[in-house]
């Protein structure tokens, strides 16, 4: 099985940290978020991994390496200017053949997701791309008016809304690179859009596992609050 992790972002919301490592190497307890990726990867059966690299590349291969002390092969496409979180896929088509289904993750995740039965379930439900989701709940923090003209018709103090959000982690189909432009800024939205509009299927996979996206200090935060109540083998099973 085979695996693409996008590692290339600027990790902006977690300056001043990643002004000197990219986001994927910010540990988490005592492994980086990318160490930890990997051994989830790796558990999950999926032996052959490519990194797409961008930001501070020389030290995610530095790191990385061929991925023998991960007990994978890992394989490298580089970004010359950000791509977006689907463009670095085209540059990626030559790794995977047009049978083959593979995990899509994002470098900055934290989750204890079964990964080998996304998978399987992805490849079994006979969609091209198949998104992780979790539901979050957006509150405001204001009181919120219904107005009519100049008129006030109520008002709900500090609602709140549930959605459904991605999570970074997918099952693609290697048939959906081909409506991912060469040399562009694309995003994964925008592979959801290509393909809804070709007609073709796209699948949602309910995430009730622990998950966090770490995109901002807040988010790391929450995560090593969770360390302090289980070891990091309950995100990853053996980390090693």
């Amino acid at each position: 099985m085979k695996a693409l992790i996008l590692a290339g972002g600027l990790g902006t919301r977690l300056r001043p940290f990643t002004f000197a490592i990219p986001k994927p190497l910010l540990p988490i307890g005592d492994k980086p978020i990318l160490h930890i990726i990997l051994s989830q990867m790796r558990n999950a059966g999926i032996d052959e991994i490519v990194l797409a690299t961008g930001y501070q590349a020389e030290l995610i291969r530095a790191f990385c390496g061929d991925g023998s002390r991960f007990g994978v092969r890992i394989s490298y496409v580089h970004e010359e200017s950000p791509l977006g979180t689907a463009g670095p896929l085209a540059l990626a088509r030559s790794h995977f053949g047009r049978d083959e289904t593979f995990l899509l993750m994002n470098g900055d995740v934290i989750t204890q997701l079964d990964l080998r039965a996304f998978l399987e379930a992805g490849i079994g439900n006979g969609c091209e791309l198949t998104v992780g989701y979790t539901k979050h709940v957006y509150q405001s923090p204001y009181g919120v008016l219904t107005i009519a003209g100049d008129l006030v018709k109520g008002i709900a103090e500090k609602p709140s809304q549930e959605y459904a959000i991605s999570t970074g982690i997918y099952c693609v189909a290697a048939t959906a690179l081909d409506l991912i432009p060469d040399d562009a800024f694309f995003t994964m939205p925008d592979l959801v859009q290509s393909l809804l509009s070709a007609g073709r299927k796209v699948a949602a996979h309910y995430v009730k596992d622990c998950w966090t996206g770490i995109e901002t200090v807040e988010h790391l935060d929450d995560v090593l609050k969770e360390l302090n109540k289980l070891p990091v083998e309950a995100f990853a099973g053996k980390v090693s």
